[in-house]
């Protein structure tokens, strides 16, 4: 593990878990966390360290398998100092590091409509890289614009354009780390806006498996989509279904597990490897692969290095 890092004014800890740190709780150490105090601090670090080092931006890991060999190299978590959401007009401006959750709150309080991201775990960082979007809405509907720090720690301001939004994705130059993002939103009266997000809380919570330990939905649905991904909102053709349909509902392989009450969901029953979660996944694509022919593909996002991969059945 290196040892040579540049100096900084944030937090830098050696072989850091990150089981602690994403909603399935698994996964081994990185060789360095490191959590830095502000914009400066980030793009300092970025800029003094050895280029041939790796980096992976780490948000809440609400969407995220890190596998239990851990990840080489060093992984940034935003923190407080990339929270902050400010109202201003029809903008809504947020840190990489405030969740979903509280931005669309904040908005609804100031009459701007962002329910969409009510519902969404994680944080804005994520949403922005992963083109997050529910009821017809997705980020690239509404983003203005975002900051971000280059692997080089170059500061730039990124467009929509720039960002190439397709379904589940933005195009973003390896290592670049976001920081903050600004959206426009349609006026709304507040009451009204958090009546809205109220229902759909309800609503997602009589279909999805909120309360179990997972990492939303797991595969992507197999249908085709727009740039910005409206049209699998509207497409009949769902992972889940093709998941229920080849038997899979509730199958389990060690401590993980695909939901009963939505089989797009894999859960972590209580003590899941990693190596378990993702080999149950492996075989929930080739069942539905033999049954419809359909290839499912993997939302949620699997990094690090395997200690073992074990074939489920």
């Amino acid at each position: 593990m290196m040892t040579d890092l540049p100096p900084v004014r944030g937090t830098l800890t050696p072989d850091r878990p990150l089981d602690s740190l994403t909603w399935l709780r698994v996964g081994g150490p990185a060789d360095w966390l490191f959590q830095p105090a502000d914009e400066d601090d980030l793009a300092g670090f970025l800029r003094d360290l050895d280029p041939s080092v790796p980096v992976f931006p780490l948000g809440v890991g609400s969407n995220l398998i890190v596998r239990d060999g851990g990840i080489r190299g060093v992984v940034i978590r935003l923190g407080r100092g990339f929270n902050a959401i400010t109202v201003d007009g029809d903008r809504v401006t947020a840190g990489a590091a405030a969740l979903d959750a509280h931005v669309a709150r904040r908005a609804a309080d100031g009459g701007l409509d962002l329910t969409f991201l009510r519902t969404i775990p994680g944080s804005i960082g994520g949403a922005v890289r992963m083109n997050a979007g529910c009821y017809g809405s997705y980020v690239a509907d509404q983003l203005a614009e975002a900051r971000a720090v280059t692997r080089a720690g170059e500061r730039i301001v990124l467009t929509p354009a720039d960002l190439r939004f397709a379904y589940r994705h933005a195009d973003l130059p390896p290592g670049c780390v976001l920081t903050e993002a600004t959206f426009r939103a349609a006026a709304g009266d507040p009451d009204s806006l958090h009546a809205k997000m109220t229902d759909q809380l309800a609503r997602r919570d009589e279909t999805q498996p909120t309360r179990e330990r997972s990492a939303g939905s797991t595969f992507r649905n197999p249908a085709g989509f727009s740039s910005t991904g409206r049209a699998d909102d509207v497409h009949d053709l769902k992972a889940w279904s093709l998941i229920d349909r080849a038997g899979l509902r509730g199958h389990s392989w060690g401590g993980a597990q695909m939901s009963e009450k939505h089989p797009n969901f894999l859960l972590n029953t209580g003590g899941a490897t990693a190596a378990e979660l993702e080999a149950l996944g492996e075989l929930v694509r080739r069942r539905v692969r033999e049954d419809s022919g359909h290839d499912l593909q993997w939302e949620v996002i699997r990094v690090g290095e395997p200690l073992a991969q074990p074939q489920a059945d």
